[in-house]
């Protein structure tokens, strides 16, 4: 799920209150709080709906989860972040320039400009720089990245890598890099349409799994996420196939295989993808096996909407057809935007799906 942006000028009273709603929403077993609760608060982040309601939920917890809601670690990072804001806070600057340490600056600018003499000049003077991590705070990704993960564009920052990108990331790999800044980096080169419209996404995607990068969680973000062509490469370099990739691919008989094996979130997730995808077959499937097309989307699956909202939203009108038969609610709203899924229709220009949905609200004559 999205965080929460904060407005230009916060205020830590309204933040209070926020905490406060949410703790009357979990007293009265809302789901979509229990949904914010499992996404945000980490002793939860794998409970059902009924273990949260369940739980002994305190002050303190839901000032936790509208801190990490809006991308930061601790209500104390939040409350520091309100009353004494600082460069790198400015989630208005692109990333570079909200970097306070120089020599780290300076490794940006020369992998943004390509100058592959310059970066290993300036890797030499300081041997520690492959490994250091910077620290942004506002979002849900990119909150530590080092060096190498500034090779992806993503989150967007000018728009265009330089066209040896490829040859400055070995660079970067030949400097020394944690396992985790591999594994990172080749998630957000998966995921990120840049690399992709400039035609290097693929190149990087091989390089960074034949330097060890693991391509398996990679590539059921990058499903999620639409990068179906990463999916492929993220396969072809040895990520293995799963349920919810079987979704994705539209494969019937692999699904079908996974299915008595699978864990609870590998189908919640399926579902998920083969709604947004238009797989209504795969869709049939996964709620003849029992899943619940009224539960809100898994953590790291779109778990802000429903398998309904995101059928709607991509055009998916038999999947919608079938979703509703199946039981789905049409009136559930979205967690981040207060959106239902012929509000998400119409929003996308898919009118002929939010006549649909519209249609079935309006009474029928006598």
């Amino acid at each position: 799920m999205p965080v929460r942006a904060l407005p230009s000028n916060p205020n830590l009273e309204h933040l209070k209150y926020q905490a406060k709603d949410l703790l009357k929403s979990h007293a009265t077993q809302n789901a979509a709080a229990a949904q914010r609760i499992r996404e945000f608060h980490p002793r939860w982040a794998k409970a059902s709906d009924a273990e949260i309601f369940a739980a002994h939920f305190r002050l303190s917890d839901a000032q936790l989860t509208i801190a990490r809601e809006h991308g930061f670690a601790s209500w104390a990072r939040l409350k520091r972040r309100v009353e004494k804001p600082k460069l790198s806070d400015d989630v208005n600057l692109p990333h570079h320039e909200r970097i306070e340490d120089a020599a780290f600056r300076r490794g940006v600018e020369l992998i943004d400009t390509g100058d592959v003499e310059g970066l290993q000049a300036h890797l030499k003077k300081y041997p520690k720089l492959s490994r250091q991590r910077v620290e942004f705070e506002g979002g849900n990704y990119f909150q530590n990245p080092t060096l190498l993960e500034f090779v992806a564009e993503n989150p967007i920052r000018r728009g265009k890598p330089p066209s040896n990108i490829v040859e400055v990331a070995e660079v970067i790999l030949d400097a020394g890099v944690d396992q985790s800044a591999l594994d990172e980096t080749l998630m957000l080169v998966a995921t990120g349409r840049v690399t992709r419209e400039c035609g290097v996404q693929i190149p990087l995607i091989r390089l960074l799994c034949d330097r060890g990068a693991d391509p398996n969680r990679a590539a059921e973000a990058a499903a999620v996420l639409f990068e179906r062509q990463a999916v492929v490469a993220l396969m072809v370099s040895g990520a293995r196939m799963t349920l919810p990739l079987a979704a994705t691919l539209g494969e019937y008989e692999q699904l079908r295989s996974f299915l008595p094996s699978s864990e609870p979130h590998d189908r919640q997730l399926a579902l998920a993808l083969a709604a947004q995808y238009g797989y209504a077959y795969a869709v049939e499937i996964l709620l003849d096996a029992g899943e619940d097309p009224n539960r809100f989307n898994p953590v790291g699956g779109h778990s802000h909407s429903t398998p309904l909202h995101q059928a709607a939203g991509n055009g998916h009108l038999d999947v919608v057809k079938l979703l509703v038969s199946r039981g789905a609610n049409t009136g559930v709203k979205d967690i981040l935007f207060g959106g239902t899924p012929a509000g998400w229709a119409n929003y996308a220009g898919k009118q002929d799906v939010a006549e649909y949905l519209l249609s079935l609200e309006r009474p029928r004559p006598k």
